[in-house]
């Protein structure tokens, strides 16, 4: 269904286990992989996309390059899930591989899935993830220059700074 169409009435509503406990409207296709993030991680909220820049990145490479320090804040270098048919065990299982450790991941030739606490963090996760895709397309995209990209120790030590980024209550 177009998203700019949705109401809150065609909110669908799925158990753990599958079963649909709230609304009308046929589950979302992507349900084997919006399950397996909720069984295999502490997630409380799941935001998948087919966000232009983040799905034009999942068919170029296999993991995105280390363009920006906000790859620590989905736990590392964001990895691209290896394609597989929407709405099949098979590519839940590739999202999982590519998640291992991150709270985000691309699916190749598909878009984007990331968790978080809640849908804020969630949303968050995923509109980082676009922007870092961006960046990386828009930089690499200079004929004859090449990104300077970060090293594993660099990323460590923003992985520990970001324990303490931001407001705190």
């Amino acid at each position: 269904m177009p998203y700019d169409r949705l109401t809150p009435d065609d909110v669908t509503g799925v158990g753990l286990d599958g079963r649909q406990v709230l609304g009308s409207l046929v589950p979302t296709s992507e349900l084997p992989m919006h399950l397996a993030v909720y069984r295999s991680t502490d997630a409380r909220a799941v935001v998948h996309t087919h966000a232009v820049h983040a799905t034009a990145v999942s068919t170029l490479v296999t993991e995105l390059p280390l363009v920006h320090y906000m790859a620590a804040a989905l736990g590392g270098p964001v990895r691209v899930a290896p394609y597989a048919t929407y709405g099949t065990d098979e590519l839940a299982a590739n999202m999982l591989r590519a998640l291992a450790g991150r709270s985000g991941c691309l699916l190749q030739n598909h878009g984007t899935i990331t968790y978080g606490a809640g849908l804020d963090q969630a949303y968050d996760r995923t509109a980082q993830l676009e922007w870092m895709c961006r960046l990386w397309l828009t930089a690499s995209s200079v004929p004859g220059l090449t990104p300077s990209l970060l090293t594993e120790p660099q990323l460590a030590e923003v992985t520990t700074r970001l324990h303490t980024y931001g407001q705190h209550p």
